[in-house]
C-alpha cells in the first residue's frame, strides 16, 4: 500500500510535468544538466518551477524504484506463492522499463515515447494494485468466491470489458495530453465516445453485482467504488475538455487547467486500478464439485446384510 501511495504521487507529479510543458527542462539523462548529483544537480533548482517539476519527478521515480525492489525482495522472501513472487519480479522489470522509457524520451526528444511512458506507468500501477489485493484477507481466505452460474459468467465478462475499455481511454488520453497529437477532432471524438462506453460498462458491472451477488459484500463494495470513481472521472474529463477548448487565460486559468488535468489523470489511474480489482475478484470461481464414483451392485447385494462372525459364534 505504501508503494501504491507513492506511485500515485509519482503519477500526479508526472501529470504536472506534462501540463506545464516541463518534460525537457533537463535535456540530458541520466545526468541533470551534466551533474550526477541526484539530490542537488543545480543550486536552487527547487526555486525554478520547471526544474522543480522535472527533477522532482526524477527523485520520486527513483524512490518508487527502490520501494518496488524492496517489495519484490520481501515478497520473494515471505510469500510462499510462486506466482506472487514472479509478479514482484515483473513489477521490478516494469519500473526499470519505465525509467528507461523516461530517459530515452528526453535523449531522443520523442513525444511518442512520452505517450508510451504514460501508458506503461498505468500498467505498472495496476500491477502494484493487484499485488496489494493478493495479500489482503479477502483474497487469501477466498471469501466471496463466485458460484458457477450464468450470472457470475456475465459479471466476469463485463468486469473484463470495463478494465479493457478504461485502459483504452487512458491510451487515448495520453494521445490528447501530449503536444503534437492532442486536441485533434478525431482523437477528441474517440475519447468522448470512449467515455460513454466506459459509463455503460461500469453501470453494467454495478447492475449485475447488485442484482445477483448480495452475499458477496467485497464484490458489491468494489462495484460501487468503481461507479463512484467513474462518475468523478467523467465530471473531471468534461471540465478539462471545456477548459482546454476555451483556452485558459491568465494565471488563474493556467492553475485551473493544471489542477483539472492532473486530477483527471490521477482519478483515471484510480479508476483503472479499481477495475483491475473488480476483474480479479470476479475471476474467482468455485472449483467444480468432484464426481462421486458409483459401483454396480445387484439388489441382492444391497439388501442382504453381512454376517457378523461374533454373532455367529454366540448363536452356535
Amino acid at each position: 500500500m505504501a508503494t501504491v501511495a507513492l506511485t500515485v504521487l509519482l503519477l500526479s507529479w508526472g501529470a504536472v510535468v506534462t501540463s506545464i510543458g516541463a518534460g525537457m527542462a533537463f535535456p540530458d539523462w541520466p545526468t541533470s544538466l551534466g551533474s550526477y548529483n541526484l539530490l542537488n544537480p543545480v543550486e536552487g533548482w527547487w526555486e525554478v518551477p520547471a526544474y522543480l517539476a522535472e527533477h522532482g519527478h526524477r527523485l520520486i521515480a527513483s524512490l518508487v524504484g527502490l520501494f518496488t525492489v524492496a517489495l519484490a525482495a520481501w515478497t520473494w522472501w515471505e510469500d510462499p506463492r510462486a506466482w506472487m513472487r514472479k509478479l514482484g519480479i515483473a513489477a521490478v522489470a516494469l519500473v526499470i522499463l519505465q525509467g528507461i522509457l523516461g530517459g530515452l524520451r528526453v535523449l531522443w526528444v520523442s513525444l511518442d515515447l512520452a505517450m508510451v511512458h504514460a501508458c506503461v506507468a498505468q500498467l505498472f500501477f495496476a500491477v502494484l494494485v493487484a499485488m496489494t489485493l493478493f495479500v489482503t484477507d479477502v483474497w487469501r481466505t477466498r471469501d466471496g468466491v463466485l458460484p458457477n452460474t450464468d450470472a457470475a459468467g456475465r459479471l466476469r465478462g463485463w468486469s473484463y470489458a470495463a478494465a479493457i475499455v478504461i485502459y483504452l481511454q487512458i491510451v487515448l488520453g495520453a494521445l490528447l495530453r501530449h503536444p503534437g497529437a492532442g486536441m485533434s477532432g478525431g482523437y477528441t471524438a474517440l475519447h468522448v465516445t470512449g467515455a460513454f462506453v466506459v459509463v455503460g460498462t461500469v453501470l453494467g458491472v454495478l447492475v449485475l453485482a447488485e442484482k445477483h451477488f448480495d452475499a458477496v459484500p467485497a464484490l458489491r463494495r468494489t462495484a460501487w467504488t468503481l461507479t463512484g470513481a467513474m462518475g468523478l472521472q467523467f465530471a473531471l474529463g468534461l471540465a478539462s475538455l471545456l477548459l482546454t477548448l476555451y483556452e485558459p487565460s491568465g494565471q488563474s486559468g493556467l492553475v485551473a487547467y493544471v489542477v483539472l488535468t492532473v486530477a483527471h489523470l490521477v482519478v483515471g489511474a484510480l479508476l483503472f486500478g479499481t477495475s483491475v480489482v473488480m476483474a480479479l475478484l470476479a475471476s474467482r470461481q468455485e472449483a467444480p464439485a468432484p464426481v462421486r464414483e458409483t459401483t454396480d451392485r445387484s439388489p441382492t447385494e444391497v439388501s442382504e446384510p453381512r454376517s457378523d462372525p461374533t454373532l455367529a459364534s454366540v448363536e452356535s
